[in-house]
């Protein structure tokens, strides 16, 4: 008969979870009580192949993904997809994946803190960087493998690896499409300042408008919290105080399909009266009407590498690349209407 979890822990004088603990490498158990405990697993054979296993890595062959409070929006596609890739890599290389789902940026940093702290995990993926972001400073502090899903803001180090699509390249692809129509009033619908990419963003904006010769003007940009409500919030906005805008563009695609209705309520029509575009490529944006223009960001594949890049660490395999930059591609749909006549 197998010696059983329950033997050991008997023999060795200590409660079941007590002793599961010590051979699962948590560093909840003192060093004294983990040595005898191990010392009579081995006495009695206690499952030779998985103790031996975890007796050389001590780990928990699992990589963790905090999910913020962004993800409990039905608009946001985005973590589905990077959950996808990520869990795909993760089966292949025999890893399980945890999952947290917060609802606030403290209950976020929290399960950090369980997670990582009680090496329920053996690294974490980090996503949606933040300013200043007290995630990867924990991480960073305590020396726990971890991986990025987006780089740091432009005035922040890189100093930790991640995998990113170009924002700035992207949203400048979808203005100067509609630039390349005709249109030269075009507003922004930017993402929330606390968000990591939103300086770049804006600054693809900026930077299309100045290949264009055209101004800069702050007023033709108002500020969403990447759901469609705050698209058309912000959309109905623009459009009233400024009428003669042709075109809007938004930081992704909840927002911009946001952006419709308010178009509609305006008495505009997307693809005639204006050009609406976004950011992402959600599966969303291919089926309504019209289907809309955007920038695909390769969110998928951005989960396999962050995945691949992670379990390299924890095997002390140093990665090839810590800071990979996808290139987004422009994705022209409906939504963005004929050239206009000049």
């Amino acid at each position: 008969m197998p010696v059983t979890l329950k033997d050991v822990a008997a023999a060795a004088g200590y409660s079941v979870t007590t002793t599961s603990r010590a051979l699962g490498g948590y560093d909840d158990v003192n060093e004294q009580t983990r040595e005898r405990i191990i010392t009579v697993a081995r006495e009695l054979g206690y499952q030779p192949n998985m103790l031996a296993r975890q007796l050389q890595a001590q780990r928990a062959e699992t990589i963790g993904l905090v999910i913020p409070q962004a993800a409990h929006q039905p608009d946001d596609d985005f973590f589905s997809l990077l959950m996808k890739g990520i869990s795909y890599v993760a089966s292949q290389h025999q890893f399980d994946l945890l999952i947290s789902s917060q609802l606030t940026p403290q209950d976020e940093l929290r399960a950090y803190q369980r997670i990582a702290g009680g090496r329920r995990v053996d690294g974490v993926i980090v996503a949606r960087t933040m300013h200043d972001d007290p995630r990867i400073a924990y991480l960073q502090r305590n020396n726990y493998p971890f991986v990025v899903s987006g780089r740091s803001a432009p005035d922040e180090p890189d100093d930790f690896p991640f995998v990113d699509a170009d924002s700035e390249s992207g949203i400048r692809q979808v203005v100067a499409h509609f630039i390349d129509y005709g249109h030269e009033h075009i507003g922004f619908i930017s993402s929330p300042p606390e968000l990591a990419y939103t300086p770049y963003r804006l600054a693809g904006y900026q930077h299309a408008l100045a290949d264009a010769d055209l101004p800069y003007r702050e007023d033709y940009v108002a500020h969403g919290d990447m759901q469609q409500e705050s698209g058309q919030k912000a959309a109905a906005d623009l459009l009233a105080r400024h009428p003669q805008m042709t075109a809007i563009v938004a930081s992704n695609d909840a927002m911009a399909i946001g952006a419709m209705a308010a178009v509609q309520a305006a008495g505009k029509q997307v693809g005639v009266d204006m050009a609406l575009g976004g950011f992402d490529d959600i599966p969303l944006a291919r089926h309504i009407t019209p289907d809309l223009t955007t920038v695909r960001q390769p969110i998928y594949r951005i989960g396999e590498l962050v995945a691949e890049m992670l379990i390299q660490i924890i095997n002390g395999e140093p990665p090839e690349q810590t800071g990979i930059l996808l290139e987004p591609k422009l994705i022209i749909r409906a939504s963005s209407g004929q050239p206009l006549a000049i």
